[in-house]
C-alpha cells in the first residue's frame, strides 16, 4: 500500500483518531469545566449528552447523504464544520455556548464518520488490502480514545479550553491532508447515483427526531421520550415503505448477516460503555483515585490498538469473522465474570487480567462485526451500511450507560462494592445475549470471492472488514451520570 492509497488510508485515520481523543479528552476535563463555569450537575450533564444526540440523531442521515452527495464532499465539508465548533467550544463562557458547540460537534461527526468508512469499502480492493486498510483504521480509533484518555488529564491540568484547541490543530492537518490525497473518485463516477438522488425530507426528519428521542429518552431513564421516539421510527418505517428513494431502503433490513452484526454491536457497545463507566466511578469515588490514575489505569485496553492491524487479519483468514466473534464476545464475558466479585480494596494487579481480557475481546470483536456488517451491501449504499453500524454503536452505549446507573441507583447503596457487583450484572448479561444473538453466524462461511475494484484500484478480491467508530462514545457521559447517582 503506496502512494495514494497510504495517503488515503492516513488521513481517514487521522480523522478517526481525532474523534476518539476529542471526546475522551473531554470526559476527562469535565470537573474543570464545571468548576470554571459554574455549570450544576444537570448542565454539565448535557455538555455530553448534546454531543450524543447530535452523533445518534444524524448518524442515519449522514450516511446516506455520503451515499448521494458525495464521500469525499460530505468527509471534508463536515470534518471543516468539525474543526470550527472545537474550536469555538474552547472559546465559549457560558453554558449553553458550550452545549451548542457540542451539539453542532456531534452532528459534523455524524455526517463525516459514515463517510469516511465508506472512503474505505469502496475505495480500497475487497481481499487483504481492504481488510488491513480497515483493521488499521479500526486500531486507530481505540488508539485515539486510548491517548485522549491519557492528553486530556495533562490539558486539563493546564486549563480545560486545551482540550478544544488541541483538536482543531490535527484536524487542520487532516483537512490539507484530505483535499491532497482522497481522490474525487470517491465522490463516485460521473452521472452515479449522486447526480440523481435526493435527500428524503419526512424520512429523515422523522429518524432523527425518533433517534433522539430514544437517546434522550434512555439516558434520562424517561418513559415519554422513549415512547415517543418509538412512535416516530414506526412512522418512518411506513414512510419508508411508500416513499420512491427512502433515506434507508428497509430492503437491506433482510440481511441477516447485516441485523446480527447490528444487534451484536448495540448489545457489546452497552456491555463495554457500562462497565468501563462503572470501573471509572469504582476508582474515583470509592477509591480516590485521580483522573490520570484512572485514565493509565485503563489504557491497557487499548491494546486493541496494536492487535487490530496486526494479529487480527491472520485470525481471519484462518478461522473466519463467525469464530472471532462469537470467541470475542465470550472472552468479554470472561473479563466481565472476573470483576463481578469486586471487593472494597482490589488492588490493580487484580484488576489487571480482566482488562487485558477485554482489550484482547476488543481486537476480536469489532473489525469481523463490520465485516458482516458491510458485505454483500451495494456500493450505493455503503454510506447508509455504515451510518447503521454506528447508530447501534451510539444507542448502545446510552442503553448501556442507563442501565447500570438504573441497576446501582436501584442498589441500598450505590456507592459500595455490593452497588457496583449488582451493576456489573449488566455488562456481563448483556455480552451474553450478543454472544447468542452471533451464534447463528458460525454455521456461514465467512469469506466470499470479491468482485470488482475500489475507485483506488484494482486487487485481489475476499471480503470487506469494517471498522469500529464510536467505542468511546458512552463513556464520555460517565462523569455525568455519576454525579446523578452520588446525588
Amino acid at each position: 500500500m503506496r502512494g495514494r492509497r497510504l495517503g488515503v488510508l492516513l488521513v481517514l485515520c487521522g480523522a478517526i483518531f481525532l474523534e476518539g481523543i476529542d471526546v475522551a479528552m473531554l470526559n476527562v476535563a469535565l470537573p474543570s469545566i464545571r468548576a470554571d463555569l459554574g455549570l450544576e450537575t444537570g448542565t454539565l450533564q448535557w455538555v455530553m449528552s448534546a454531543y450524543v444526540l447530535g452523533y445518534g440523531g444524524f448518524m442515519l442521515l449522514g450516511g446516506r447523504a455520503a451515499d448521494l452527495f458525495g464521500r469525499r464532499r460530505m468527509f471534508i465539508g463536515w470534518l471543516t464544520v468539525f474543526l470550527l465548533f472545537s474550536g469555538l467550544g474552547g472559546l465559549a463562557t457560558e453554558g449553553w455556548q458550550l452545549i451548542a458547540a457540542r451539539f453542532v460537534t456531534g452532528v459534523a461527526a455524524a455526517f463525516m464518520t459514515p463517510a469516511g468508512l465508506s472512503i474505505i469499502t469502496t475505495g480500497f480492493d475487497e481481499g487483504p488490502q481492504r481488510e488491513k486498510a480497515l483493521l488499521v483504521y479500526s486500531g486507530t480509533a481505540a488508539a485515539g480514545f486510548s491517548v485522549g484518555l491519557v492528553a486530556g488529564g495533562l490539558l486539563a491540568s493546564v486549563g480545560w479550553r486545551w482540550v478544544f484547541f488541541a483538536p482543531v490543530a490535527l484536524a487542520a492537518l487532516i483537512l490539507a491532508g484530505a483535499l491532497t490525497f482522497v481522490p474525487k473518485a470517491a465522490d463516485g463516477e460521473p452521472g452515479a447515483r449522486r447526480g440523481r438522488g435526493r435527500i428524503d425530507v419526512w424520512g429523515g426528519v422523522l429518524v432523527t427526531a425518533g433517534v433522539v428521542l430514544l437517546v434522550l429518552g434512555v439516558e434520562e431513564l424517561a418513559a415519554l421520550p422513549a415512547v415517543a421516539g418509538l412512535a416516530l421510527l414506526g412512522a418512518f418505517a411506513l414512510v419508508e415503505r411508500r416513499t420512491a428513494e427512502p433515506l434507508v431502503r428497509l430492503g437491506i433490513l433482510r440481511s441477516p448477516g447485516l441485523l446480527r452484526a447490528n444487534a451484536a454491536a448495540l448489545l457489546f457497545s452497552a456491555a463495554f460503555f457500562g462497565f468501563q463507566f462503572l470501573v471509572v466511578l469504582y476508582l474515583q469515588e470509592l477509591r480516590g483515585w485521580s483522573t490520570l490514575q484512572t485514565s493509565l489505569a485503563m489504557l491497557v485496553i487499548g491494546i486493541d490498538a496494536v492487535l487490530s492491524p496486526t494479529v487480527v487479519p491472520k485470525l481471519v483468514a484462518r478461522y473466519g469473522n463467525g469464530r472471532l466473534i462469537f470467541g470475542g464476545l465470550l472472552l468479554a464475558a470472561l473479563a466481565y465474570g472476573l470483576f463481578l466479585p469486586l471487593g472494597a480494596d482490589w488492588p490493580y494487579l487484580l484488576m489487571l487480567p480482566g482488562l487485558i481480557l477485554l482489550g484482547l475481546a476488543f481486537a476480536l470483536v469489532y473489525g469481523p462485526l463490520t465485516i458482516v456488517a458491510t458485505e454483500g451491501v451495494a456500493e450505493e449504499e455503503q454510506g447508509l451500511a455504515g451510518g447503521l453500524l454506528y447508530t447501534a454503536f451510539q444507542f448502545g452505549a446510552a442503553l448501556g450507560l442507563a442501565g447500570v446507573t438504573g441497576v446501582a441507583a436501584g442498589a441500598a447503596d450505590p456507592v459500595t462494592p455490593a452497588g457496583y457487583r449488582a451493576a456489573l450484572l449488566v455488562p456481563f448479561a448483556a455480552v451474553l445475549v450478543a454472544a447468542a444473538v452471533s451464534l447463528p453466524g458460525l454455521r456461514r462461511g465467512s469469506h466470499r470471492p470479491g468482485q470488482g475494484a475500489g475507485a483506488l484500484g484494482a486487487g485481489d478480491g475476499d471480503e470487506a472488514v469494517g471498522a469500529h467508530g464510536d467505542v468511546h462514545l458512552g463513556v464520555r457521559q460517565g462523569v455525568d451520570v455519576a454525579q446523578d447517582v452520588r446525588g
